[in-house]
C-alpha cells in the first residue's frame, strides 16, 4: 500500500475520532409509537433477554429520538475505525 494512502487513512482516523467526541449523550433502544387511537410514543430497549418500555410522551420523544440517533452514528463510526485500523495493523503501518 502506498504511503499517500496510510496517511489518508489515519488522518480520517483522526477526523472519526473528533465525529466521536463531539457526539452528545447515547442511548441503546429505539423510539416506537405503541396503540391504534391513542398513539403514545415508548421507549424500547432490549436488556438482559426482555424488553423494557419507557413512556416518553411528547415531550421527551424528541430527545429520546436523538440519544438514539447518536448511538446509530457511534456503531457506525466505530464499524469504520475498525476496518481502518485492520488495515494498518495488517500494513504494519501504525507507529
Amino acid at each position: 500500500m502506498e504511503k499517500e494512502e496510510l496517511i489518508k487513512m489515519k488522518r480520517r482516523l483522526k477526523t472519526l475520532q473528533k465525529r466521536m467526541a463531539q457526539l452528545g449523550p447515547v442511548t441503546r433502544g429505539s423510539v416506537v409509537i405503541i396503540g391504534t387511537r391513542n398513539k403514545q410514543s415508548y421507549f424500547s430497549l432490549n436488556r438482559n433477554k426482555r424488553t423494557q418500555l419507557i413512556y416518553l410522551g411528547k415531550k421527551r420523544h424528541v430527545r429520546a429520538k436523538e440519544y438514539s440517533d447518536n448511538y446509530k452514528e457511534l456503531r457506525a463510526i466505530v464499524e469504520e475505525m475498525t476496518m481502518i485500523n485492520m488495515t494498518l495493523l495488517k500494513e504494519n503501518a501504525w507507529p
